[in-house]
């Protein structure tokens, strides 16, 4: 499979990102292996601002009326920022580019150098 299907492939969840890099000829490829750690860092990042989300709406359902429809209107737009960012991903990896993401591509680039 050519590396640029397997860096988009990477993206589709983290299940195939984490087999990538146990995976040979994958885990010694550096265009796989950073798209494969830019897609978990990716993942724990939604993880921790969903967290934040969760809190963020249940101090904001203490305003009446209006927190209901703030917590509505911040999942939906940070919903779409997600979905966004992950079609970007997952396109550029697919064309063979090495698109990083601010902060999370930093970390992946380090950490894709193959042992």
């Amino acid at each position: 499979m050519p590396e640029s299907v397997a860096g988009g492939l990477a993206y589709l969840s983290f299940i195939p990102a984490i087999v990538f890099l146990f995976l040979e000829p994958y885990k010694s490829n550096r265009f796989v292996r950073f798209h494969s750690f830019q897609c978990l860092f990716a993942w724990v990042a939604a993880i921790v601002i969903g967290a934040v989300l969760r809190l963020l709406s249940m101090v904001l359902f203490i305003i009446p009326h209006l927190g209901p429809l703030l917590v509505l209107l911040v999942h939906v737009v940070v919903g779409l920022a997600a979905l966004f960012v992950w079609l970007v991903l997952l396109v550029k990896a697919v064309q063979g580019e090495w698109f990083k993401l601010p902060l999370i591509g930093d970390f992946a680039e380090r950490y894709s150098d193959p042992m």
